[in-house]
């Protein structure tokens, strides 16, 4: 294996193992295990319990080691970001299918509406007496 993107067996998306990772990342391996240690970062595990980090992973490696570095962030601020981040994702995510769900809800009853049939006679109730 060495340096070689690995395939996952839960989808198509590559991982690399921790020292590959940590190199693409430019951070040493051992920050990796401390991030994910803290949970700022949470790669898959290998069946024998090695770490596989995807593309995603380490950009949002790279994002931590920018908001550190660059920005003055603390660990604890980069996790709430974090967590923020995933959270309006997840959000928007959701509204996006509501979206879609209400449009289609919205075509369904234009097409209810066209099918009634058109009438102009007018129906007078009185009560009995």
């Amino acid at each position: 294996m060495g340096g070689e993107p690995e395939m996952s067996q839960k989808d198509d998306s590559r991982t690399f193992l921790i020292s590959v990772a940590a190199e693409l990342a430019g951070m040493h391996a051992q920050t990796l295990r401390t991030y994910d240690r803290l949970g700022l970062v949470t790669p898959r595990r290998s069946s024998g319990g090695g770490r596989r980090y995807s593309e995603r992973d380490i950009e949002l490696l790279r994002e931590v080691q920018r908001l550190s570095q660059d920005e003055g962030v603390n660990l604890a601020g980069i996790k709430r970001i974090i967590e923020l981040t995933n959270q309006v994702e997840a959000l928007q995510a959701r509204i996006k299918e509501m979206t879609a769900e209400l449009e289609a809800l919205r075509a369904s009853r234009r097409r209810d509406l066209a099918l009634l049939p058109k009438s102009t006679a007018l129906v007078v109730w009185q009560p009995r007496r």
